[in-house]
């Protein structure tokens, strides 16, 4: 089977360069690769972003590092937990790594690099970059002043309303996202794609807008995302080791709606900045009116599912309603997750290699209601 397999590589591969099949040219690395995968940072090119002013966490007086239960070990087995952290009251609360992994170890972000790039465009509109979320898009890239796109603002971007003719997809060869995932030309590949109805009506997710809100982003900073990200955003943070952000090729452009590399601790720091309403340090890193906007549900569009009202998205966060209590989030395409937690002053993340593929009524998957309560039965544990 492995030798059939390398001989349909062979044959693709050398199709796609005779015919010179520039679409087709992600193929080969789909073959090889097949499904993504945590670690993919090593099968592609990596731009740095560098933490320019590394600080460690605080260490709470109850730190501690070992599992509740055998239950909560078992499920991190199951569903291949290779990180699980929590950080209340600015410091580090609990962590324990799992499958070889520890606190140095970088993981995929995948779709949480989607929340980072939100963050960066809240910090562009601070320094009066970009003028305003309802700027339209061809104010910055003038192939979006055709007749398709010349009413796509940021905020439509923002709030995955944009209606691009994208079909979001993962499990087979062609689709358009692995073609995104693995291929090269990343950006010019994503501007082919044109609204096909009216934008800033209905949440339909789509990476490719992503991809498009960074190209808005470089276009107004004169920057590439990882030197914004580090200057703006990783730095000031605190982060303690450099992050990689994977490219479409050598020297290219990143691959901003996924592919984020990091480890729990620094991923919390986002979630830690989001709590602090744009504060880190008693320094403002951003305005607290574009956090609050972008972790709550965008309830003027309608849903991704059905005509109802959106009540899980705001602008490239989700939002979960747990026992009445809003939590918004970053989400990850294998389970990776940054919790933030107001109601506790809490952050937790989890990273892993998969997740439960059981939804609940909003479409999430149902692992996301363990892993919070997980971290609140660690956050009461450690305040008796």
């Amino acid at each position: 089977m492995r030798i059939i397999k390398i001989i349909l590589l062979v044959i693709i591969s050398v199709i796609s360069s005779t015919l010179l099949l520039p679409g087709f040219s992600f193929i080969p690395n789909a073959l090889i690769y097949q499904q993504p995968g945590i670690d993919d940072y090593k099968i592609f090119y990596n731009r740095v972003v560098f933490a320019g002013d590394p600080k460690p966490w605080k260490i709470s007086k109850d730190y501690f590092t070992s599992p509740l239960s055998k239950e909560f070990d078992d499920i991190n087995e199951l569903y291949k937990t290779t990180a699980y952290l929590v950080v209340k009251d600015t410091s580090l609360l609990f962590e324990h790594y799992y499958d070889d992994s520890g606190e140095d170890v970088y993981s995929n972000s995948f779709s949480m690099a989607k929340s980072i790039v939100s963050l960066l465009i809240g910090i562009a509109i601070d320094e009066g970059k970009i003028a305003s979320i309802d700027e339209r898009v061809g104010e910055y890239l003038p192939n979006y002043n055709d007749s398709f796109n010349k009413n796509l603002t940021i905020r439509n971007l923002l709030t995955m309303s944009a209606a691009l003719d994208w079909e979001e997809g993962y499990k087979t060869l062609f689709s358009t996202t692995a073609q995104a995932y693995y291929g090269g030309e990343l950006n010019k590949f994503i501007s082919k794609f044109k609204s096909i109805s009216e934008s800033g009506d209905k949440v339909k997710y789509q990476s490719g807008v992503t991809q498009i809100l960074s190209m808005v982003l470089s276009k107004a900073t004169n920057e590439n995302l990882s030197q914004y990200a580090s200057e703006r955003l990783w730095t000031p943070i605190n982060a303690e080791k450099n992050a990689l952000w994977s490219l479409d090729k050598k020297d290219g452009d990143e691959k901003a709606y996924c592919c984020f590399n990091s480890n729990a601790r620094d991923f919390a720091r986002l979630g830690q900045l989001v709590l602090n309403k744009g504060v880190w340090n008693n320094k403002r890193i951003l305005s607290q009116q574009y956090i609050d906007e972008a972790v709550k549900p965008a309830s003027y569009l309608k849903s991704q599912y059905d005509d109802s009202e959106n009540t899980v998205y705001g602008f490239q966060f989700w939002i979960y309603d747990y026992n009445g209590e809003s939590i918004p989030f970053m989400r990850g395409l294998l389970g990776q997750y940054v919790f933030i937690l107001p109601k506790y002053n809490a952050v937790i993340v989890r990273l892993g290699h998969t997740h439960s593929n059981e939804r609940d009524e909003n479409h999430f998957n149902k692992d996301i209601e363990i892993w919070i309560k997980e971290g609140i039965d660690i956050i009461e544990k450690g305040n008796r």
